[in-house]
């Protein structure tokens, strides 16, 4: 790159708000978690600086190592960050930027134009959570350097070298520190991801990923000329597409870049991802709603034009137009407003008109010149509002039964007597079997328990008129209360712990993931909303003379066994391998998977939509050869695996 231009970027720019206090006693406070989430989250908010530098204009490659010990390393050239003494606080403006929580380049001035470091917490607290941090700056034609332990500095900013002038940058290593982190081993897949997405939505930078960890260094580099609609094809790659060419356009605007890309698959699903500055508005935002108004009125529009719509036609429907539709809507702003403690959701009100006035003007070009595109786009979103005909009268019907009926609830759900759905909790059980154990072992008070039976339907292959009416799957949309899809009302969920309660096989694991697809596709709110559960059976009884002890898989068993001394061939051992729940009598299924005092549940979180999206897309759709290539992949990892 060309020589940095420092104008803009100085001590001045970089302005204090507060102190760096009570991180380190609350950690959760500043990261979420000190799992392996908050783990990962502070790789993110040392990259994200110098993301902001690329944004900014000054970075174009960043490099991230995971280094042999777990510290990570971070390099990027940008313009480095200023070293001279703050105007504020008399010291140098590294150690400011690096032990005051909130101080930044980032909060008033011309340091950025647009940033993303807002929504997170900076290196301060990265500092802060860290056994030690080193940092090193080229700039000025000179290497500075200092190190922190904890978040204090336990050296001077030294100079330890000299650089051209115009090889300028940061480099940041630290390690978290093993007495605040529940474990300090960096994954390298989740840190892929989330470095690929970074590159995609910043076609001009290139991000290295660096695994010095094993004996055979691991290095991908992700580098997207494409940008967003390499993003799309990217996640459509094991989806059949219904027209080839990715539908790209851009627009800038009083300071304000919009950048949207966009492409119809035969699915029966939506996927609109959204971001502000590089962040992921899970939530939405005006962006969003700019983008999905305008496309409805569009689409619309062309199909009355051109006679797909006859004058006595309703309009086609938001869920119509957008079936399908996978799309990425990116916006980059001075000054984004946040919604909310999580901060993904944009409120920035002018982006709205603004999104909307874009994408119909650039949509309406797009299809007024690509007729055959047009029509492929219009006969999708018919045969759509068609089936979502279909499943508004099985809805109808489905409640019209169910009025007709003595009692609206499944005659195989046995309820629970108490009425505070925060305090409910229903048992979905595969098999009988299981299910009468399950109904004498379980707490009546507050546990139900709903019994499935048969193969259920797969709605990854389905549209929502197979899905209503489904006699595998409409006694469980009938349990929990909430209805299905565009008629879901959350509010009305009669139980808020859904425990998904299948044997540890084969046949459980499918059981388990077409519930899951089901619940994901058709009723997300419950996995969004945290209520969503697997109950984790024991795979093993072991029983030496009076001693019994119940664990949960292989590893556990060898651990067992080391701890106690004992060997398969001793007299008097005996291991019992479950097969099913059914195996279990009601007082061992109480004991080992239904009671809250001893019991492990695992709760089914939503942390990344486009994996998942891509996971269930993989396991439960029509292709092959992408499931096949998922299982090898991961079958080291996977329990019970039936290839």
């Amino acid at each position: 790159m060309s020589l940095k231009n420092y104008e803009n970027y100085n001590e001045e720019q970089i302005q204090v708000l507060e102190g760096l206090e009570a991180v380190r006693k609350r950690p959760g406070m500043y990261i979420g978690s000190t799992s392996l989430r908050g783990l990962h989250h502070l790789v993110y908010e040392i990259i994200d600086n110098s993301i902001d530098e690329s944004l900014a204009g000054y970075c174009d490659h960043i490099t991230v190592i995971i280094n042999q010990d777990n510290s990570i390393t971070n390099i990027d050239n940008g313009r480095g960050i200023p070293t001279g003494i703050h105007p504020q606080l008399g010291i140098p403006t590294i150690e400011v930027v690096h032990t005051v929580l909130h101080a930044g380049g980032k909060f008033g001035g011309d340091g950025y134009k647009v940033s993303g470091g807002l929504h997170g917490v900076g290196a301060a607290v990265v500092n802060a959570l860290s056994k030690w941090m080193e940092v090193e700056v080229k700039r000025d034609g000179k290497i500075y350097k200092q190190r922190y332990e904890k978040g204090v500095p336990v050296t001077k900013v030294e100079v330890i070298g000299n650089c051209d002038i115009d090889d300028t940058g940061t480099k940041t290593t630290f390690y978290p520190d093993d007495e605040i982190f529940d474990e300090v081993r960096f994954d390298f897949d989740i840190l892929l991801k989330r470095f690929r997405e970074m590159a995609f939505l910043n076609s001009h930078i290139t991000i290295t990923l660096i695994d010095k960890r094993e004996e055979e260094e691991k290095e991908i580099t992700l580098h997207y000329e494409g940008g967003i609609s390499s993003f799309v094809e990217y996640i459509n790659k094991n989806k059949e597409k219904i027209h080839p060419e990715v539908i790209f356009f851009e627009a800038e605007k009083d300071d304000v870049e919009l950048q949207v890309a966009m492409q119809y698959t035969d699915s029966f699903s939506e996927n609109v991802f959204s971001y502000a500055n590089n962040i992921a508005t899970t939530e939405g935002g005006t962006h969003v709603t700019g983008f999905k108004s305008a496309i409805t009125r569009v689409i619309n529009d062309y199909a009355r034009k051109n006679n797909y719509l006859k004058e006595n036609d309703r309009n086609l429907s938001g869920e119509d137009v957008r079936e399908g539709l996978t799309a990425i809507v990116s916006v980059k702003l001075t000054e984004p407003q946040f919604e909310g403690q999580t901060k993904t959701k944009l409120g920035n009100a002018e982006i709205r008109s603004f999104t909307e006035s874009v994408v119909t003007e650039k949509l309406t070009y797009i299809l007024e010149e690509n007729p055959k595109l047009a029509k492929t786009i219009i006969d999708k979103s018919l045969l759509s509002f068609r089936a979502r005909e279909a499943a508004r009268k099985a809805r109808e019907m489905t409640k019209r039964k169910s009025a007709l009926e003595s009692t609206s609830l499944p005659g195989k759900l046995a309820d629970c007597s108490e009425k505070d759905p925060a305090k409910c909790e229903i048992f979905i059980v595969e098999g009988d079997s299981a299910g009468g154990s399950a109904k004498q072992g379980r707490d009546r008070r507050y546990q139900a328990i709903l019994p499935l039976w048969g193969k259920m339907l797969n709605v990854e292959k389905a549209r929502e008129d197979k899905v209503y009416g489904n006699d595998k799957l409409s006694p469980i949309i009938t349990a929990l209360g909430t209805g299905i899809g565009e008629d879901m009302d959350i509010s009305k969920l009669r139980y808020h712990k859904v425990i998904i309660m299948a044997d540890a096989d084969v046949d459980g694991q499918h059981i388990r993931t077409l519930l899951l697809t089901f619940f994901y596709r058709y009723m997300r709110p419950l996995i969004e909303n945290g209520h969503v559960y697997i109950a984790q059976p024991p795979l093993y009884k072991v029983k030496k003379n009076k001693e019994e002890h119940y664990v949960y898989n292989d590893r556990e068993l060898k651990k067992l066994m080391d701890e106690k001394g004992w060997n398969r061939g001793d007299n008097g051992l005996v291991i019992q391998r479950y097969k099913g729940l059914g195996e279990m009598n009601a007082e061992q299924l109480w004991e080992t998977t239904m009671n809250p005092e001893t019991r492990t549940i695992l709760k089914v979180e939503l942390d990344d939509p486009i994996n998942s999206d891509e996971i269930f897309t993989v396991l439960m759709g029509e292709k092959v050869e992408p499931r096949r290539e998922f299982i090898q992949k991961y079958a080291k990892t996977v329990n019970n695996l039936d290839i």
